[in-house]
C-alpha cells in the first residue's frame, strides 16, 4: 500500500529540495537546514539548538515522523539529535524543526541546505491503559539495565 506525506513547503525553504529517500531501500529521508543563508548556526560543544527544516507535515492518521540523528554527524563530529527519536505527532501543524546538540569537542557550523537529521515514517499503535493488581511473571521479571550480559 502506498502512502503519501503533504508537505507545506514555507517561505524560508523556498529553494531547498524536499525530504527524499537517497537510495532505494532506505529507511529514512533527510532533513536540511533552513537557516538563512547569511546566518549559519554554531553549536559549540554541549550546546544545542533548534535548527529550522521550513517544512510542515501532514501525516496520515495513524502514522509519525520519527527525527533521527544522521549517523555521519554523530561519528565525524558528535553532533546528534537531542530528543532522539523526537517525534512528530499526524496532528501536528508547526514547523518541523531538529533539535541538534554537539556532544563533540570542537564547534560544528550548521548551513543552509546542510543534511542535518533524517525522518522515518512509521504506523503507531494506541492502546487503552487499563490498571491491574499485577502483571504477568516473566522469567526475566525486573531484571533490567545490563541484567542479561554484556554480550
Amino acid at each position: 500500500m502506498s502512502h503519501r506525506l503533504r508537505i507545506q513547503r514555507l517561505a524560508h525553504a523556498a529553494d531547498l529540495p524536499l525530504p527524499r529517500y537517497e537510495t532505494a531501500d532506505a529507511a529514512g529521508m533527510d532533513l536540511i537546514a533552513a537557516n538563512p543563508a547569511d546566518a549559519p548556526i554554531i553549536l559549540h560543544p554541549r550546546a544545542r539548538a533548534r535548527i529550522p527544516t521550513g517544512l510542515v507535515f501532514q501525516l496520515e492518521p495513524g502514522f509519525e515522523a520519527q527525527v533521527r540523528p544522521r549517523s555521519g554527524l554523530a561519528f565525524k563530529h558528535g553532533v546528534t539529535v537531542l530528543n532522539a527519536p523526537g517525534t512528530v505527532d499526524a496532528d501536528y501543524r508547526g514547523e518541523v524543526q531538529v533539535l541538534l546538540v554537539n556532544l563533540g569537542s570542537e564547534p560544528f557550523t550548521v548551513t543552509r541546505g546542510m543534511r542535518i537529521a533524517q525522518m522515518i515514517v512509521a504506523p503507531v499503535i494506541q492502546v487503552e491503559p487499563v490498571e491491574v493488581e499485577q502483571v504477568d511473571e516473566t522469567p526475566r521479571a525486573a531484571g533490567g539495565f545490563g541484567s542479561t550480559g554484556l554480550g
